[in-house]
Order: C-alpha cells, then structure tokens, then sequence
C-alpha cells in the first residue's frame, strides 16, 4: 500500500486502507474499509466502519459514523451517532444516537440524546436538547432548541423552537416561531 502516517490500534482496525493517509484508528474494525481516505479519526468499535473515500471525519463511539462511505467533514461524538449517515456532509452530533438515521443530509447540528435522530435527508437543521426535533425527516432550515422541541416535526420546515417542547405536537407546519 502507499497509505503514510496511519495508526491502527485494535483488531482489523484500517484493514483495508490502499492509499488512504493520516488517519488514525483505535477499536476493534475501526475504519475498517478505509481505501483512500485521509485524515480520519475513529475510536471505538466499528467507528467509521464503512468508510472507503470519504475525508476528515471524526467518530467516537461504539458505531458512531458506522455507515459513513463517502461523506466529510462530519464529527460524532457518542454511542450509534451518525450512525447511518452515508454521503452527508458537514454534520456534527454529540450525545447517543443523535442523527443516527442520517444518511444525505448535510450541515445538521445535534447535541443531546436522540436529537435529529430519524433525520434522513434534511439538511441545515440545528438541534439542542434531547429529543429535539426527534422525528424529523426530510424537514430543512429548522432550528429547535430546548428538551423535546419539535418533537413530532417530519417534513416541516424554517420553524423555530425555543423552551421545553415547543412546538411539540407540530407535524408538518412551516415558518413556525416559538419561544
């Protein structure tokens, strides 16, 4: 391989890096698949495990980035974070399995337990509190802020929640305020 300044700590870890460079893996197969991607990090097992091509990623956690093929710059910090995130680009989730069903939306922001957590594709969508914006899906430009807020959002969009469940119950609903 012509793969430089790599470290692989823990059983199969960067297993099937070709050309990839300065990445860095620790936990059993983490960034197992790497072929030429650089400049990852992963930490714990199966952290980043599908990864082949994509760059500058961050996962710490069991599972944490575990679908990741192709998508950048991209950190999660938790147990299943990301964890279905396959293309996306430029997200950040911090807390278990927040935007663990993610997988082509790109520059979301979750912090807290499970927040973002069924977003699939929606993209530009900020996130603060457990369960904040929860069942979002497809929903873009959302930005909730506070313990279960926006709970049951799906596909709504530009909406802002801010307090403790605010705009729980809305659905669907767009351009949305709620402090």
């Amino acid at each position: 391989t012509t793969g430089s300044d790599n470290t692989a700590l823990g059983r199969s870890a960067l297993y099937n890096n070709i050309s990839g460079s300065a990445n860095t893996a620790s936990g059993y197969l983490a960034l197992y698949a790497n072929t030429t991607g650089n400049e990852n990090s992963a930490f714990g097992n199966r952290a980043l495990f599908s990864n082949t091509t994509g760059n500058y990623n961050t996962a710490s956690g069991y599972a944490a980035l575990r679908d990741n093929t192709t998508g950048e710059n991209n950190t999660a910090i938790g147990n299943s974070t990301l964890y279905q995130n396959i293309t996306g680009k430029n997200n950040t989730g911090i807390g278990y399995a927040a935007l663990s069903s993610n997988t082509s939306g790109d520059n979301n922001n979750a912090f807290g337990v499970s927040a973002l957590g069924a977003n699939t594709t929606g993209s530009n969508n900020t996130a603060g509190g457990s369960f904040s914006l929860f069942n979002n899906t497809t929903g873009s430009n959302n930005t909730g802020w506070g313990f279960k807020t926006l709970y049951s959002n799906t596909t709504g969009s530009r909406n802002v929640a801010i307090g403790l469940e605010a705009l729980t119950s809305n659905s669907t609903g767009s351009f949305n305020t709620a402090i």
